[in-house]
């Protein structure tokens, strides 16, 4: 027992194991800071627009070949629609935000709400899909294209500027009747602008494309992309979030779809991967519409499902238009 007791109190001993303690508090501070750091990052490089070049209206070099079809098809609707263009202009939250409303003179206008890093430019490919039957109205998001702003708030502060928008159409242009079509954040900021007391009562219909149930669970499902794991991680995006902002990611659609009761089409893929299908179908579940309904799509990227299968896509709107209107 002596030589036991001698061992541990030995000084050499001691000095070993608080070596050894030293160097295991280290990396986990190096562990714990670099957890902070990639949160630091992540939410920057995703959410802030850091100069009036990124987020523009003009095409990023870095696009797959999809996305550069979609864009063309889309200017080819632009260029054949301009002279019905008029551009717009609204101020909320101390922000200048600019769209363009084309007047077709159709009794009903489809609003078309982009997705993160995309202009009104965007907007084109998707309006393809209604200008046969409704006017159309494209926005720059705030911190997009021409719009002020540095963050994109991932629809909370969107769905504000949405329902300022609703009111300037209504009073400019006397529009009476609106279709929302939302994709990806733009199906978050429409809900949110729908559930919002002060959004007046014009809004017939609401399509939502790639919804998430909360952008936090598309930021985790992003990271497990990368073969990383979200633990931690995750939280100090989060907590980006809510220092810049005041918003959480936590917070989303499915805490507010229960109070949806236009009529809502949801479109989905069975292969996205950010906005997955078994929350897809929780939101439907939980929306509060009366009439809804949630087409699948057995193929296609997150936000690609117009590409996919054009027809199909088209199709479903149309005969949501003609239920709806």
């Amino acid at each position: 027992m002596d030589k036991v007791i001698e061992f541990f109190t030995n000084p050499i001993f001691i000095k070993v194991i608080i070596i050894i303690a030293c160097v295991l508090v280290l990396l986990v501070l190096i562990w714990f800071i670099s957890k902070v750091v990639a949160g630091y990052f992540i939410y920057h490089l995703t959410l802030k627009r850091r100069s009036k070049d990124s987020w523009s209206r003009d095409l990023p070099s870095s696009l797959d070949k999809a996305s550069i079809d979609m864009y063309n098809i889309g200017e080819v609707w632009h260029k054949e629609h301009i002279q019905y263009k008029k551009d717009v202009h609204v101020k909320r939250d101390e922000l200048n935000l600019y769209g363009e409303y084309y007047d077709l003179g159709k009794d009903t206008c489809a609003v078309i709400l982009s997705g993160r890093t995309e202009s009104l430019r965007y907007g084109y490919y998707f309006a393809n899909s209604y200008s046969k039957r409704c006017n159309i109205l494209v926005l720059d998001p705030r911190a997009h294209g021409w719009s002020d702003g540095i963050y994109n708030t991932v629809g909370f502060e969107e769905s504000k500027d949405i329902v300022e928008w609703i009111k300037y159409m209504n009073k400019e242009y006397n529009v009476n009747s609106f279709v929302f079509h939302g994709i990806c954040i733009g199906s978050a900021g429409g809900l949110l602008a729908l559930v919002n007391e002060d959004c007046p009562k014009l809004v017939k219909g609401f399509v939502a494309e790639g919804m998430f149930p909360n952008f936090g669970e598309s930021v985790k499902n992003h990271i497990i992309e990368r073969k990383r794991s979200p633990f931690l991680t995750y939280y100090f995006v989060n907590r980006w979030m809510i220092h810049h902002t005041g918003h959480s990611m936590d917070i989303g659609p499915i805490n507010f779809i229960d109070k949806l009761e236009i009529p809502l089409l949801m479109l989905h893929s069975k292969e996205d991967l950010y906005s997955t299908p078994e929350y897809a179908q929780k939101l439907f579940d939980l929306a509060g519409s009366k009439n809804k309904k949630l087409i699948w799509f057995e193929h296609g990227k997150h936000s690609f499902l117009r590409y996919t299968d054009t027809n199909k896509y088209n199709e479903s709107i149309n005969d949501f238009l003609n239920n709806i209107l």
